[in-house]
């Protein structure tokens, strides 16, 4: 059992004193500075486990200047696309000795600025911004402090900021050129927000992969959702009212597709039967789905391992002059949601 130390606050000079070495040995232990002699360390560490001491790590980072904190800014923590994202993340940066300081923007411009402001206040080390869109509201603030950055897609290239590139293109081709091959020909596809770079992009690559194919895009086939459940089934209700379904719905996210598949199921609408649908993203609930939900996969574990690494990079003064690039790969994930297309027919009658 632990002695309880029930003396004044505990702080170095208490420490140097039990273990018998000085105040700079006990410094440089707790900083884990690689030259101290193992034998003072383990003295040190021994007197550090005996007293229960935390060092100050505010105070600590006021001296030397590093807080050991890197931020994390995401959209929205009650997406399952992000929580896999912030594991990741904290997990490589608990093994680098880093903390993380974690915070969602639900897309409100005030929350990011609110955000930014206490990434400046703790002495963050750089920044990871994962919200896909917004990011101008960062860069201003953080950029006239040398804050090392990392952005998804949408950064400048300049020195102390770094772009993951996502081929958005890649597994939207594959998802069309399937859909085609499964002789769909009214294929709709449902948005995210347009206002996010991310989702018009998405909505541009679909159109290029229809045309590339050869295939005509119904406009009344392409509907705005928000990326969320609730939209997903707003969005499908549209669809809807069209006189002639579509066939297929490929959806911007995985949560738009699983609202679509909602939908579906309160009108009595078969998937595959009747609709096929695929998503984005493969978040872990896609494979639970039922069906399980065919996907286009954006690898979040990669992703967070990917901002991690470039943001210690630029911290470690290994990264280019101009920012860095580096590049994810989407790709199709065929599970069970899509099938043949149906005989063309107005709408599917409703089953059972």
């Amino acid at each position: 059992m632990l002695a309880q130390y029930c003396g004044p606050p505990m702080d170095i000079r208490e420490i140097a004193k039990r273990a018998k070495v000085s105040t700079a040995t006990v410094s440089r232990t707790i900083n884990r500075v690689p030259s101290v002699n193992p034998q003072l360390a383990r003295r040190v560490w021994s007197v550090v486990e005996e007293l229960g001491y935390y060092p100050n790590t505010q105070a600590r980072a006021l001296v030397s200047g590093k807080s050991r904190i890197f931020g994390l800014i995401v959209s929205e923590i009650t997406n399952p696309f992000f929580p896999e994202i912030v594991q990741v993340f904290e997990n490589i940066a608990v093994q680098h000795g880093y903390e993380i300081l974690l915070t969602s923007t639900v897309h409100d411009p005030k929350r990011m600025e609110i955000s930014v402001r206490r990434m400046i206040e703790r002495r963050v080390e750089g920044v990871a911004v994962m919200t896909f869109g917004m990011e101008e509201l960062v860069l201003e603030d953080l950029k006239l402090r040398n804050v090392p950055l990392v952005f998804v897609d949408v950064g400048p290239s300049r020195a102390h900021v770094s772009n993951i590139r996502i081929d958005y293109l890649h597994g939207i081709r594959q998802a069309v050129q399937h859909l085609a091959a499964l002789r769909h020909e009214r294929i709709a596809f449902i948005t995210g927000p347009l206002q996010l770079r991310s989702a018009a992009t998405r909505q541009q690559c679909f159109l290029h992969c229809m045309e590339e194919i050869g295939l005509t895009v119904d406009p009344k086939l392409i509907v705005e959702g928000d990326h969320t459940m609730e939209g997903g089934m707003v969005a499908f209700s549209q669809l809807l009212k069209q006189p002639v379904m579509p066939t297929a719905v490929l959806c911007s996210n995985d949560m738009t597709a699983i609202g679509v598949m909602r939908r579906c199921h309160e009108e009595g609408i078969l998937i595959p039967r009747d609709l096929s649908v695929v998503g984005f993203d493969d978040i872990r609930m896609a494979q639970f789905m039922l069906p399980p939900l065919t996907t286009i996969q954006m690898s979040q574990a990669e992703l967070a391992r990917l901002a991690f690494h470039a943001l210690l990079s630029e911290v470690q003064n290994e990264s280019a002059p101009n920012g860095a690039e580096y590049f994810l790969k989407t790709s199709l994930v065929l599970r069970e949601s899509t099938g043949l297309a149906p005989s063309r027919k107005s709408r599917p009658e409703k089953s059972g």
